[in-house]
């Protein structure tokens, strides 16, 4: 569905993206997670034509991006972070206005829009001020505008940022019911990490313009009920052997043991290796959130508030 080969942008002397290369499936809901300044809001204004990449190839839905924007951009939705509703105008008004902007127009109009009602639960306060409106139902508008074209790929930027806790699960599963009933693809960028873990299929983690973690959500958490040995293996080699261990995965620094019937045993491998081979174990712990955990150690606990 997309395919991204050495994307690389930078604004004057800040690199915002540094060569990655992403597979995003057709029909999943990919998380996209990072820290402020990560890149994340660079990839995605890519992705949507919004501004041009430095170098690389990009292509989504057999469509590329350098020669064929129209088309990606036919079947593309995007719902931002910030609120893209008119407040003076009813939020009926406000789909008619989005939909004359798709090109929509008599008995289609009214019929995406009608679509959009009912996929966000707008129907109660169709006929009131958007800027009248609470902050979780300007956010289902937000969403039911990026519906009216249909796409086939929705873009969600933080789209249940301020909500209370009942409107974020309600969004939630209407993302899910979309991408279940639509086949809609999803890329849904969040800072919430339980929110990604609820509801992604695929996670990609961004930092500094790189992709440091990606995978599918199942293989990312298989080991979430695990003991955690955090140690510096500088040596292929060493790494390897280590892998070899019944139980064992390796991010990063980290290596991860099953907890199952075999655990002792595989505890005494795998530290009887890094003992052998001189490795300093810097910690050990047992993990319980295994996704917030990885997020922390590979982008560092650090604040991001100046970036």
């Amino acid at each position: 569905m997309i395919k991204i080969e050495r994307l690389h942008k930078a604004y004057d002397d800040v690199t915002a993206l540094d060569g990655i290369d992403l597979c995003i499936s057709e029909g999943s809901i990919t998380g996209l997670l990072g820290p402020n300044g990560a890149g994340k809001t660079t990839l995605v204004s890519i992705l949507t034509g919004i501004i041009k990449k430095n170098s690389g190839k990009v292509t989504i839905q057999g469509f590329d991006l350098d020669n064929d924007l129209g088309g990606i951009q036919s079947i593309t939705g995007m719902v931002p972070q910030t609120l893209a509703i008119y407040p003076l105008l009813t939020s009926y008004e406000n789909l008619e206005y989005f939909g004359a902007l798709y090109g929509l127009r008599g008995s289609k109009l009214r019929e995406r829009i009608d679509f959009s009602i009912e996929v966000a639960s707008l129907k109660p306060f169709l006929h009131r001020r958007a800027g009248k409106c609470s902050g979780g139902m300007q956010r289902r508008l937000n969403l039911a505008i990026g519906m009216l074209n249909d796409p086939k790929i929705l873009y969600l930027d933080e789209p249940t940022v301020g909500v209370d806790a009942q409107s974020r699960q309600y969004m939630l599963d209407m993302i899910r019911s979309i991408n279940i009933e639509r086949h809609t693809t999803i890329i849904y960028t969040s800072h919430y990490i339980t929110e990604i873990e609820q509801i992604s299929d695929e996670i990609v983690m961004i930092d500094n313009g790189k992709i440091i973690l990606s995978g599918k959500k199942e293989e990312i958490l298989s080991a979430s009920d695990t003991l955690a040995i955090h140690a510096k293996v500088p040596d292929v080699a060493i790494l390897e052997q280590i892998k070899n261990v019944p139980g064992v995965t390796i991010v990063a620094d980290t290596v991860y043991i099953d907890r199952n019937e075999h655990l002792s045993n595989n505890i005494i491998q795998a530290i009887t290796l890094l003992r052998d081979n001189n490795i300093n174990i810097t910690n050990i712990q047992f993990s319980g959130n295994r996704l917030e955990e990885l997020y922390l150690h590979l982008t560092s606990a650090s604040l991001r508030d100046d970036q």
